[in-house]
């Protein structure tokens, strides 16, 4: 995979190395609260779901990086990616650090995933979801084109508890009937 530039960050592979910046990261409440990871991860679990998604065909693990310093900032994990269905679902995506989030690196990140998806691999389908009441990731999702199909009632499981999830999604049309438009 070619890394996807943004005005500016990237999106590249993730490696090995970016496995302590991931333990680090999804220890932190603030990036952990809207995803189905529960507390008390360590880097050997991150390190072993990382070389358990590295070895199957139907997945991705990006890192997203500033452009100018090449530090990783974020994280973008794509599953179930069907090449009969021609469809991938952004299963994860967040810049860690709270001080550099609502500048819009989240929104770059996303557009360089749909990037990848559409343009790329020429998918027709992209999903993701979000947990009720996370209004940020809703309100940015709909901004770059995508649209709720539903709720996916105990979709997920975070700290032993079931919760709903926001099923969206957008299709390559919509993709690039909305890809040149103003931000």
């Amino acid at each position: 995979m070619k890394k996807v530039e943004t005005e500016r960050i990237f999106i590249r592979e993730s490696t090995f190395d970016d496995c302590r910046y991931f333990a680090e990261w999804e220890q932190t409440d603030t990036v952990t609260e809207f995803f189905t990871i529960d507390k008390g991860r360590n880097y050997e679990e991150v390190v072993t779901e990382f070389i358990t998604r590295q070895a199957d065909d139907d997945k991705l693990q990006l890192t997203v990086c500033y452009k100018e310093t090449e530090q990783p900032i974020g994280r973008i994990y794509i599953s179930n990616i069907d090449r009969h269905y021609d469809s991938l679902d952004i299963t994860r995506i967040y810049i860690a650090d709270k001080a550099i989030r609502g500048v819009g690196l989240g929104e770059e990140a996303l557009r360089a995933a749909l990037k990848l998806a559409f343009e790329d691999m020429n998918m027709e389908r992209v999903t993701l979801d979000h947990f009720t009441g996370n209004q940020i990731a809703s309100h940015l999702y709909l901004k770059v084109g995508f649209q709720y199909e539903g709720v996916m009632r105990h979709g997920g499981k975070k700290d032993g508890k079931y919760v709903d999830l926001h099923l969206m999604s957008m299709l390559r049309q919509e993709y690039f009937a909305k890809k040149d438009l103003p931000a």
